[in-house]
């Protein structure tokens, strides 16, 4: 209780000490602190956020109105180096005293020392100096602020500013807009000397930024004159550049209208001293030379062995070591064929796709042997990366199974393993770790662990045996994943093996568009301890545990007569099967509801202890507008539909093969899982500005079993709760429907989650969130009958359980790492009239870790 009031204190005090810090303490005599800018455009002021931007100088940063940030910085000693000397260095005898308890080298370290160094340097770094007015800046400002109004359309716009003292040492600035009316586009009309370009303009003129009733705004005529480029350099015109586009604006006897004249001259080249003109040229491809291992830092090309293949030419230096089809099909830049931006672009992309190869580079040259000067030699240099590269990685983990783990891969990477520009990765890991709620006898620290081998051929193409370039064309960028895998843990659950394959073809229809089939997903899943199950499922053992103390005759069943708790495996197992037999004698007649709960616990015990063997197919589509990593503004759609055992199913009965007691196909004696699954994903990010972002995130997903299953394997089920889900709840906490969570890993074949998300900055890198998640699982048209859990019709929906709580992020640029605390503001576990608000404190609350964004 001390240590938590001298907590307190410590609190009060520093917030005390923020608070009362003076806002212009480093603010100079003579100057003012800008507390606000204002901005009236016509009479009115506007927030508008883009005009705001045009300002040099902006206020400081608040938090909810603080300014933390400057007060922070105004607590900082920005001269440590001086109080300290004037401490100690310039006070012998107070250097003497120190240097009696404290060594003298300590005493002269203590100028570096936290206290008097390291805390004002953070104060310094992670404040931010006042914003002093600079009427230089405000003038700027005013310039800026013309400029994008003109910019806009707003031709005879004015602008001034003044500065309004508000207290001592504190100002705002007012900008003051008259705009006036803004132009509009009128007649528009294109002179092009060179005869083709005019022609290629007029095919494409119906696409473009500029028409007629149309505000002016710059940008368009900027967006034009990268179209034409555009358009000019895809069609064969090389020496193409933004620059020949110009325009011509005509408001002479127009009211607030503009008449527009595109004009593109002739072809400048100089000559000698001279500067001549000549019609632009199409230029055609005359060769494609590809030199498959160049090396920047040699000046000359050593050519030793070359070959021609359909119309491409490769170059080596060495032996040539690839087949000629697989580095020209990664080549769109075709022999006869126009010279072509987007074609360059292509190859560029598809080339350093193969990852075989370092990133590209393409130069044109002008073919000498044409007298007509319109031929172009394009060179494919390629700069080999090397065929072997051994990787490791160590990783510290910590997740809801384990407490503590270490994990170590190592990976050799086989480039080119086949010649036909193939990688090879063969990938083995291994991980311990330390669990305290699972099985250990030996109080070992490193109580549980985990091993794999991993092998991933990449190939550059759609590995069929027939032509797929009609379906799939190569500009798609096609390639073809082929894995294998195997996985052993100990001391983990059921401790399992895990044998995995997978046959995949992956390409990309548009920008943006990726697509993914899979001909085949298959997984086999050994259980090698089922008898742990009840050491694992704790409440399914209470549970059961429970009613055996009510009916259970047979002390060979329990630990002691005191207790009366059932032995695992043999208690367990034995008063199962006395219960579902009804062939046993109870202490009293065996009442229906407690049947019924030991038969879903022993149904619930096969389903989770049974081998699965799953062979699907899947196919998954995503598109997004996101075009880097520091675009916030955005969105991203991603859909699945799944369909496992249908292909073996078929197999079965045009076989005629005979099903076993449960009714059931079997393969390798193993009754394998038919079902359908299909997903869809949505997240939308809005840019607020100033660092501020607002993402969303919906989901749903449902799988339905049938013909050979009547419920979903758990490895493809769903689950709710977690880092990236509801974060109120725990990993597999939540659900299903309103049952409460009764088991220890709940899942469903069923999910709806929806999450929102506010984004702000707090101090530098350090960022701020406000969120809120609903959802929940549910089992729906499988072998679960509870009603809780079940859904049946739309009013279920009142069983979506609501999250809400806050986060801080520390943005490191590679990851974000991420703290959130969630708080169950709607629980559908509870009675109807106690679901809103019963659990919203910090004891029921759940603290979230995890690596980058949610979503």
């Amino acid at each position: 209780m001390k240590k938590i009031y001298t907590k307190i204190t410590a609190f009060i005090v520093i917030a005390i000490l923020i608070c009362a810090c003076n806002a212009v303490k480093r603010v100079p005599e003579g100057k003012l602190l800008l507390t606000k800018n204002e901005i009236t455009v016509n009479d009115k002021v506007i927030k508008d956020e883009n005009v705001f931007n045009q300002l040099y100088q902006k206020p400081n940063s608040t938090l909810l109105g603080y300014r933390l940030r400057l007060n922070l910085y105004n607590l900082a000693n920005l001269n440590p180096d001086s109080t300290y000397r004037a401490k100690f260095i310039n006070n012998p005898e107070k250097f003497k005293r120190k240097s009696k308890w404290l060594s003298e080298k300590q005493v002269n370290r203590l100028g570096k020392s936290f206290w008097y160094h390291g805390i004002h340097d953070f104060l310094r770094r992670t404040g931010e100096p006042p914003i002093i007015i600079d009427k230089e800046r405000a003038d700027k400002s005013v310039l800026r602020l013309k400029y994008y109004y003109f910019n806009n359309g707003f031709f005879n716009v004015r602008a001034a500013y003044t500065i309004d003292t508000l207290k001592l040492k504190k100002a705002k600035i007012k900008y003051t807009i008259t705009s006036g009316n803004a132009f509009f586009l009128d007649s528009l009309r294109a002179t092009i000397a060179t005869p083709v370009l005019d022609s290629l303009y007029q095919i494409n003129k119906f696409n473009t930024f500029i028409k007629s009733g149309n505000q002016y705004k710059t940008e368009d005529f900027d967006n034009e004159k990268n179209r034409i480029t555009t358009n000019f350099r895809n069609n064969g015109v090389y020496n193409f550049q933004p620059n020949y586009v110009t325009f011509d604006i005509d408001t002479i006897k127009k009211v607030n209208q503009a008449n527009i004249t595109l004009m593109i001259a002739n072809y400048s080249y100089q000559d000698g001293d001279s500067t001549k003109t000549a019609p632009f040229k199409i230029y055609k491809i005359s060769d494609v030379n590809i030199y498959t291992d160049y090396s920047p830092s040699l000046n000359t090309l050593n050519i030793k062995d070359s070959t021609t293949y359909k119309n491409f030419n490769l170059y080596s230096q060495e032996k040539l070591k690839y087949k000629p089809k697989a580095i020209t099909n990664a080549i769109f830049i075709t022999k006869g064929g126009l010279y072509a931006d987007n074609k360059t672009v292509l190859t560029t992309r598809y080339l350093n796709n193969l990852k075989i190869f370092n990133y590209p580079s393409i130069q044109y040259e002008v073919d000498k042997r044409d007298t007509t000067t319109q031929s172009l030699i394009a060179k494919v240099y390629l700069t080999p990366r090397k065929k072997y590269s051994f990787g490791t990685t160590l990783d510290v983990t910590h997740s809801n199974i384990q407490d503590f783990g270490i994990g170590l891969s190592v990976s050799e990477t086989i480039r080119n393993v086949f010649n036909g520009a193939e990688t090879l990765e063969i990938a083995a890991r291994g991980n311990i770790g330390s669990s305290k709620d699972l099985a250990n006898p030996k109080n070992n620290f490193f109580n549980v662990s985990e091993y794999g081998l991993d092998l991933k051929l990449n190939i550059p193409r759609i590995f069929m045996p027939f032509n797929t370039d009609k379906i799939i064309a190569k500009s798609m960028i096609p390639s073809t994943l082929i894995t294998v895998g195997f996985a052993k843990q100990r001391n983990i659950g059921l401790d399992k093996e895990n044998f995995t394959g997978a046959l995949s073809y992956n390409w990309t229809p548009k920008i943006n568009h990726t697509a993914r089939f899979d001909l085949f997903n298959t997984q086999f899943v050994r259980n090698l301890n089922p008898t742990n199950y009840f050491n694992v499922y704790g409440s399914s053992y209470n549970a059961l545990n429970e009613i055996s103390k009510a009916y259970n005759t047979n002390t060979s069943y329990y630990n002691n007569a005191i207790d009366k708790d059932l032995l695992i495996e043999q208690g367990t197992r034995g008063f199962t099967n006395d219960v579902l037999s009804g062939n046993a004698a109870f202490l009293k007649p065996l009442e229906a509801a407690d049947f019924e709960s030991v038969k879903s616990i022993e149904e619930r015990r096969l389903r989770l202890t049974e081998n699965d063997f799953i062979l699907a197919t899947s196919f998954t589509f995503s598109k997004t507008t996101k075009k880097d990593l520091t675009d916030n503004n955005f969105y991203l759609f991603k859909t699945k539909i799944e369909s496992a055992g249908t292909i073996l199913s078929a197999f079965a009965k045009t076989t005629n093969q005979k099903k076993n007691v449960n009714g059931n196909y079997e393969i390798f004696n193993l009754e394998y899982s038919e079902y359908v699954k299909t997903e869809f994903d949505y997240i939308k990010h809005w840019d607020l500005s100033k660092e501020k972002i607002l993402a969303f995130r919906s989901f749903f997903g449902i799988a339905i079993p049938f013909g050979n299953s009547n419920y979903i394997p758990f490895s493809r089920s769903y689950f709710s709760g977690g880092s990236n889900d509801n974060r109120a709840w725990q990993p597999y906490g939540l659900g299903p429907g309103s049952s409460g969570a009764l088991d220890d890993f709940n899942e469903a074949n069923m999910k709806i989650a929806i999450s929102g998300e506010f984004r702000f900055k707090l101090l530098g890198n350090l960022k701020g969130a406000i969120f809120a998640d609903a959802g929940n699982i549910w089992n729906v048209l499988d072998n679960v009958v509870d009603e809780k859990s079940t859904f049946t019709s739309i009013s279920d929906l009142k069983d979506m359980a609501l999250g809400t709580g806050f986060g801080i992020r520390y943005d490191l640029s590679f990851f974000v790492i991420r703290f959130d605390l969630g708080f169950k503001t709607y629980n559908p576990a509870n009675e109807t009239n106690k679901r809103w608000f019963r659990e919203y404190n910090f004891s029921n609350s759940v603290l979230n870790f995890g690596i980058n964004y949610p979503f």
